[in-house]
């Protein structure tokens, strides 16, 4: 009556030594991970220490312009939008102003004593021969003529820097861009009125993008891999694959009293106009060559601040180990201990093989 009881105590302790003999460290996976798990070959090689310093592109600042209004008045026409190309001298506005009748008024009054002192010149010059006026005198009228000569002209040339001709009797003045380049901003619109260079807007901010910098924070204890002239590679996130030589232009010489680092600077060639100001870029900077295995950035495992690998260590079982990291290299890290040689390191189902939460 008691075989029953000894057949279901033989039972327990069979499932029970099943349990107990799986190995954590090394165990085979479920069967859906198995058509999943892929692995990779890795061995110890020499791996160059890249030191990367985020940037962004920036506009060279020598080459940015704002352009504000020569006179005050009423924007009547504004042709141009941000992100569009113009030429140097090309026509951006229309500026109509009543400022220019008085730049008009004053011109013609500096004509007109032009005309009267020329005159008073001719008599002079004719009494001073029949010895009528006196030499001093002759000369004040000499003076007097060159004086109001250079009026006419001061009037003239005003006219001219406020974009109308002295022969022209309209009131509306052509704003023209003074550099080729892209407008970066603009600051009016059709219909509104401007106060000449009293306003703290301008009409539109010009910059020119053949050549950018490139802007980099790079931090205290890096400085001493950093130097002017020191060639380096700029990558951009904006475009994947593209990797351009440069060198380091200028190392500021003070810090950034915000980020606490040293501002690094390369210039580069903008000729297709890719890099737009404020573009994320990368300096990278080759330092020394150390030795490690670079796998891919899926295989580490991010857990509780520790990083691991999972390694097949026999058809079928994996074996999860603690890894050391150093920095990433595209879309590889290098590890740079906590493998060996020859090591088939899991690259894609890691997730797969980790024990469930709380085991």
């Amino acid at each position: 009556m008691k075989l029953p009881n000894l057949t279901m105590a033989a039972m327990i302790f069979a499932l029970c030594a099943a349990g107990c003999s799986s190995d954590p460290a090394s165990s085979a996976p479920p069967p859906a991970a198995r058509t999943i798990v892929q692995t990779v070959l890795v061995h110890r090689q020499p791996v160059v220490d890249k030191l990367t310093i985020p940037a962004r592109v920036a506009a060279n600042p020598t080459k940015v312009v704002q352009v504000f209004p020569p006179l005050s008045g009423r924007i009547v026409r504004f042709s141009v939008l941000p992100g569009q190309a113009v030429q140097a001298g090309q026509v951006i506005a229309v500026l109509q102003s009543g400022d220019i009748a008085q730049a008009r008024s004053d011109f013609e009054k500096a004509k007109i004593q032009v005309v009267l002192s020329d005159e008073a010149l001719a008599r002079g010059k004719l009494l001073l021969q029949h010895d009528v006026l006196a030499k001093a005198d002759y000369e004040q009228l000499v003076a007097a003529d060159d004086a109001a000569h250079s009026e006419q002209e001061r009037a003239r040339q005003l006219i001219h820097e406020l974009g109308f001709s002295e022969n022209n009797n309209s009131d509306q003045a052509p704003i023209r861009a003074p550099i080729g380049g892209v407008v970066l901003d603009t600051g009016t619109a059709v219909g509104e009125w401007q106060r000449s260079l009293d306003n703290a807007t301008p009409l539109a901010t010009i910059a020119n993008l053949d050549h950018v910098w490139i802007l980099g924070d790079a931090y205290q204890s890096d400085l001493a891999s950093i130097h002017v002239e020191r060639p380096v590679i700029v990558t951009f996130p904006a475009y994947p694959g593209l990797s351009l030589p440069g060198r380091i232009d200028n190392l500021s010489q003070s810090l950034d009293p915000t980020t606490l680092a040293v501002k690094v600077r390369i210039v580069l060639a903008n000729p297709q106009m890719k890099f737009k100001p404020q573009m994320f870029a990368n300096i990278v900077i080759d330092r020394s060559t150390i030795q490690g295995f670079l796998v891919p950035s899926s295989a580490v495992i991010h857990e509780n601040n520790f990083d691991s690998v999972f390694v097949q260590t026999s058809p079928g079982n994996y074996e999860r180990r603690p890894v050391k990291v150093g920095q990433m290299q595209q879309q590889n890290v290098v590890v740079l201990s906590g493998l060996h040689d020859g090591d088939q390191v899991v690259t894609l189902g890691a997730a797969l093989l980790r024990a469930p939460a709380g085991e």
